[in-house]
């Protein structure tokens, strides 16, 4: 840290039944208040420098009695105008980084200006401020936070705005050209005068953001105005600017979790003052971190943005700043894990544990990015396509090129089906989440993202299970979004036995299990002509073997399978299952015949399956069977 010593004479200052004075010979003609301290002083040493004395003096009428001077409102209080008298008296007095602003205020205040005396303290704390506070890093940082003791006065004299562009200066310097003590938290430097030179025992560091550590001990408006200086320059890359910015949001911003800051409100209900006020204070404080995000979609993790937006909910900032988080991470929502997207609820018009409606938006935003216009020329007409020239031909190589560049999207978009299902699993056991909120979301997802739905099986397994009132009809309109093509052996053997399910679900799991065994197993080279004509049914293509879980047909929600064929007495099922069967009053005329293929056809499509399907068929039954009997 550099500073300046003024003066030769010893401190000569003592306190006397609570009134400051100076040793002198000469009596004190001279009683100056400055707030509740007073200073008997001398006319001569003090007039002789500051103007404002000299007009005060002049007002009052001439008397014997000591002048009596009132300065009710000095800036930097008694600490400052002390330094002032001892300099007019020339006593030595110590100017650093920690109280220069005090001074340079004092000096404006007194107007100990050059027009008085050459060489008055004003000219010297600027020559001081310019020649070496500026040109030293944390000398500048010091200094700019010692403004805020003088907000309106550091404004006029424009000491802020010096110290902002001292400071980004040296951010968009090369540290090696730099002089400063790195760390702020790194004491016990070696001081250094003005015109000497720093310890070398401590070097800068040389990462890219050195400078982020000591400028995080700046208050938010400060340091909102430094970064805005350093993102104007053009010289910082954007990632490091984002580091910046989360190191800060650490350092100020609290754990906010809506458990803890509802209990620091409620403690806090009898200083409801105090109360808003924080709030307010760590609202603005957010909505100013999110103001200065980089635009680069690298520059700061998805992670960090989703704690953003966490925080943003708690603390009721502004719509605009959530949607702008909300746009952001959208862009790199692959990134994103389950824990990041659990931002808790605090709309009182809802009970929810958490904030569904963000994600959906966030799931909006998501798929609206990487959309391209279809490539294929149009048609003419007459029925007959133009011979294109070689410019358009051009064009559409480059279409065609960028949306094999778009091929990442769809990447991006199977992993953010993943993470959606895992989603779904998560809030799926809160008590308070309403069934279309369940399914909207699930259905937000195109179907080719999702590979396989074994993970939205388990959500809305463990969705039937936290809501058990639910009725047939909202459980078949659960079930309507579960694909049940798409589900590994596994999870087909919990569903088989799974009573929470509709009964046509488990049908229709049981079915296309069999089906793709039939096709699977090695002693039938091609599906009866009956089971064909169901899969034809439902646009299925019976002389193409299905990918594991990876189609993407679907079947509507009006054309589910009927089992009704199953009631035949000829069939083989065990009583259970037809037990559930005649306990499923909700199954009207219009499931008991399916287009084209009457109950008796399906009751011989299942029968007709080849002896290892039908194996299989039966071991399933029989392990619904004994869990019945279990139960």
């Amino acid at each position: 840290m550099k500073f300046m010593k003024l003066g030769s004479r010893p401190d000569t200052f003592y306190t006397a039944e609570a009134v400051r004075s100076v040793s002198s010979e000469v009596s004190s003609d001279l009683i100056i208040q400055v707030k509740e301290s007073r200073y008997l002083l001398h006319k001569f040493p003090l007039l002789s420098k500051c103007l404002r004395l000299q007009r005060l003096c002049s007002e009052s009428p001439e008397s014997s009695q000591p002048q009596i001077v009132q300065l009710p409102d000095f800036p930097g209080g008694v600490e400052a105008f002390e330094l002032c008298a001892k300099f007019c008296y020339g006593i030595t007095i110590t100017l650093s980084a920690y109280n220069i602003v005090s001074a340079r205020c004092a000096v404006e205040y007194l107007q100990m200006t050059e027009d008085v005396e050459k060489g008055n303290l004003m000219y010297k704390i600027e020559v001081f401020f310019n020649s070496c506070i500026l040109h030293g890093w944390r000398d500048s940082i010091v200094t700019l936070q010692s403004t805020k003791g003088f907000p309106l006065w550091s404004e006029d004299l424009g000491i802020t705005s010096r110290c902002i562009d001292a400071i980004a200066s040296k951010v968009l310097t090369h540290p090696s050209k730099v002089s400063l003590s790195h760390s702020y938290s790194r004491r016990g430097r070696d001081d250094i005068s003005c015109n000497g030179t720093e310890s070398q025992r401590h070097r800068p560091a040389t990462k890219g953001w050195w400078w982020a550590e000591d400028m995080a001990e700046l208050s938010i408006d400060l340091y909102w105005r430094t970064m805005i200086a350093i993102k104007s320059g053009g010289k910082v890359p954007s990632n490091l600017i984002g580091e910046a910015l989360k190191l800060y949001a650490s350092r100020w911003l609290p754990n906010v979790s809506k458990d803890v800051y509802i209990n620091k409100q409620e403690a806090s209900d009898s200083d409801s003052d105090s109360s808003n006020e924080l709030t307010s204070k760590h609202r603005l404080l957010l909505e100013s971190i999110i103001s200065l995000l980089p635009a680069d979609k690298e520059a700061v993790s998805c992670s960090f943005l989703l704690k953003l937006l966490k925080a943003a909910n708690i603390l009721s900032a502004s719509s605009s700043s959530k949607m702008e988080l909300a746009r952001r991470v959208a862009l790199q929502l692959e990134e994103a894990t389950v824990n990041d997207l659990l931002i808790p609820s605090v709309s009182y018009s809802d009970d929810t544990l958490y904030d569904v409606d963000i994600v959906m938006t966030i799931l909006e935003h998501f798929m609206l990015q990487g959309q391209s216009p279809p490539t294929s020329p149009p048609r003419s007409k007459l029925g007959y396509q133009r011979r294109r020239s070689r410019s358009a031909e051009n064009i559409d190589f480059e279409l065609q090129e960028s949306r094999r560049s778009s091929s990442a999207s769809h990447g991006s978009k199977l992993k953010v089906a993943k993470l959606v299902d895992r989603y779904l699993q998560e809030i799926a056991r809160d008590v308070n989440l309403p069934l279309s909120k369940f399914i909207t979301l699930a259905e937000s997802i195109p179907d080719f993202s999702r590979l396989d739905h074994d993970d939205l099986y388990r959500a809305i397994d463990i969705y039937l299970k936290a809501h058990p009132d639910l009725n047939k009809n909202e459980r078949k309109r659960l079930c309507r979004i579960l694909d049940c093509r798409k589900l590994s052996m596994e999870v087909c053997m919990h569903a088989a036995k799974n009573e929470l399910l509709p009964l046509r679900v488990v049908v229709q799991v049981l079915f296309f299990e069999q089906a793709r065994a039939a096709m699977a197993g090695g002693k039938v080279t091609e599906l009866p002509r009956n089971i064909k004509a169901l899969l034809a049914g439902h646009n299925i293509d019976p002389s193409r073997p299905p990918a594991p879980l990876s189609t993407t047909s679907t079947i509507a929600a009006e054309d589910q399978w009927s089992i009704s064929g199953l009631r035949s007495p000829r069939s083989k099922l065990n009583s259970t299952l037809r037990m559930k069967l005649a306990e499923d009053d909700d199954l009207d005329e219009s499931d008991l015949q399916s287009e084209g293929i009457g109950r008796s056809s399906k009751f011989k499509a299942l029968c007709a399956l080849p002896t290892r399907p039908k194996r299989m068929f039966s071991k399933l039954l029989s392990i619904n069977r004994n869990s019945s009997e279990k139960n």
